[in-house]
């Protein structure tokens, strides 16, 4: 019998490609809109949901251009969003909508948020009312879209969520 022997090695090398996730794609947006500098997002999922995210973002003046998979954001930092011309279309994207309502409601300027009909049948008071315990002044629809966000200074809460949600934990 022949025996081989193997040489321990000092590590993993290579890479690995994960494919474009909505969850992270989402945030990436958010998070490079409101960053100074450029932000490159590879392995973009280029789903309705996320470009609504993009839409939102470019509307409120920041720079978004795709080059393949890519998504390059030129952040304007916090306070550099600046108030949209007409009504944000969230289409039908519940994450947009629940995880811009947050950034807006620290904003100095009012914004509404509109989407289609199946979105606007979907509940915010998770994402209102915590937001408004910490000062937000934020209108909806009997607890639905469309919804108007007064933006304003916001102060830290202790709040026990009556519903399990990333969305609000991300606020």
């Amino acid at each position: 019998m022949k025996t081989l022997t193997l040489a321990p090695q000092t590590g993993l090398h290579g890479s690995v490609m994960v494919p474009g996730d909505k969850s992270i794609s989402h945030r990436a947006v958010m998070l490079g809109s409101i960053s100074q500098g450029i932000t490159v997002i590879n392995h973009f999922l280029f789903s309705d949901d996320c470009l609504s995210t993009v839409n939102a973002f470019k509307n409120l003046g920041v720079k978004i251009d795709f080059n393949g998979d890519q998504v390059i954001v030129r952040g304007v930092g916090f306070r550099g969003l600046q108030p949209a011309v007409e009504e944000l279309e969230m289409g039908n994207s519940g994450t947009t909508t629940r995880l811009i309502m947050g950034l807006l409601s620290g904003q100095c300027f009012t914004t509404q948020l509109i989407g289609d009909e199946s979105l606007s049948k979907r509940p915010m008071k998770r994402v209102s009312e915590p937001l408004m315990t910490m000062g937000a002044n934020i209108q909806t629809t009997s607890g639905h879209l469309p919804v108007s966000i007064m933006g304003q200074q916001l102060h830290g809460i202790n709040y026990q969520m009556q519903v399990a949600s990333a969305q609000v934990k991300a606020h």
